[in-house]
């Protein structure tokens, strides 16, 4: 595991709105007024990763990801 941040990122447009994402991480995502989900932390440290890849995994239409801090840097130097 490293010390980098990530970031949780919502495509609210594959987003159908089960909550399975704020029902198994509550510290990290919760529903807006819509039942969308919200990210609480931006970034996301180590000590939350755990939880940040089980919201991935657990959302069915897949529109949560966990992008890491090497990723960032990489599309930051892509869009220059």
């Amino acid at each position: 595991m490293t010390d980098a941040p990530a970031r949780l990122v919502v495509d609210r447009g594959a987003c159908a709105g089960h909550g399975m994402c704020y029902a198994v991480a509550p510290a990290l995502v919760e529903p807006d007024e819509q039942g969308d989900p919200v990210v609480l932390v931006d970034p996301i440290f180590a000590e939350h990763l755990d939880d940040a890849d089980t919201a991935v995994s657990v959302c069915p239409e897949r529109a949560l990801s966990l992008t890491h801090a090497s990723q960032l840097s990489d599309l930051e130097e892509q869009s220059r």
